[in-house]
């Protein structure tokens, strides 16, 4: 039944011509995604071909490794749209499940070959698959010489040395580091949901926030308190963000994300707000008193306008 549904939805999205194909969670599509992405265009460009990637939903981790705790830096919705945007013909999504973590490297890529007229292979140089991934690289290109397609080997991509990949990403993360998660990723590292009713404490202290409901599998920033720009729609807003667990009130089950909206005046509740993560001001505070966190927060916006008078764009 997996296999079928795989098929399934490779029919559905196959370009009806040969094609180049990557493969990959590409959670986050980061710049080394794009870096291979960029050479997978390249060449179907020049050859004529459809240009694919195959993702997986969930991740491949959370069905080999039970129990693992999964976050991912992007949502599935958000991972195919940047993948998309990239100059994709299409995407697929294969669900993973036991049953396709069984299959070999030849019957996967079998698979790929009749679906999707598979004609070029586009993978980094530590990529594997199939069951127990034995099929590496040398593998799959013999593999490829059966099934008829080539394989093509992108070099890795660094920055200042180090590999530009999801573990350095979700490092800086981990810090609040989001200068450097935003030039890893190629872009701000950002949050979206939709803005539901909190407790409406910020509004009673002078400070009326947006929550942002979250997924619990999201991926999130050390605590703390964050410039950021909020998009409502198209159209952006500075503002100023809070995550974590209020620590000054009941401490929160899980983290919240509030943000709070410069000169901003309107209901949104039920509107999908999108946040980028811009810089962070500073960790997670336990104040004595409300009155002291007002005049806190009255510090974190004067120094939000401040960021933004001189290093918003």
């Amino acid at each position: 039944m997996s296999e079928r549904l795989a098929r399934r939805e490779l029919a559905r999205v196959a370009p009806g011509r040969p094609s180049a194909v990557t493969i990959g969670v590409f959670d986050g599509v980061h710049r080394g995604h794009q870096h291979l992405i960029g050479l997978l265009t390249e060449h179907a460009r020049g050859e004529g071909l459809g240009a694919l990637a195959v993702t997986f939903n969930p991740h491949p981790r959370a069905v080999l490794r039970p129990g693992t705790a999964i976050t991912y830096l992007t949502s599935l919705e958000e991972r195919v749209e940047l993948l998309q945007a990239l100059g994709l013909d299409a995407v697929a999504v294969l669900p993973f499940t036991s049953e396709l973590a069984q299959l070999t490297a030849e019957q996967f890529l079998a698979m790929l070959t009749d679906e999707l007229e598979m004609k070029l292979l586009v993978v980094g140089p530590d990529f594997a698959l199939g069951r127990n991934r034995a099929g590496t690289i040398g593998v799959i290109r013999e593999i490829g010489r059966r099934l008829g397609f080539r394989l093509e080997v992108a070099p890795l991509l660094a920055d200042a040395d180090e590999k530009v990949g999801s573990s350095a990403i979700r490092q800086a993360l981990a810090a609040g580091d989001v200068a450097s998660v935003g030039r890893l990723l190629g872009r701000a590292f950002s949050l979206r949901g939709p803005v539901i009713a909190g407790d409406r404490r910020g509004r009673t202290m002078g400070f009326p926030t947006a929550n942002i409901a979250i997924g619990l599998d999201r991926a999130l920033p050390a605590y703390g308190i964050y410039v950021t720009r909020a998009y409502i729609g198209e159209t952006s807003y500075e503002s100023c963000t809070s995550i974590g667990i209020r620590p000054t009130f009941d401490v929160e089950p899980r983290p919240t994300v509030e943000t709070f909206i410069l000169d901003f005046e309107a209901d949104i509740y039920g509107r999908e707000l999108r946040i980028e993560l811009l810089q962070r001001l500073r960790g997670e505070l336990r104040f004595g008193s409300a009155d002291e966190l007002i005049t806190q927060m009255h510090r974190d916006i004067e120094e939000t306008r401040e960021w933004f008078r001189g290093d918003g764009r």
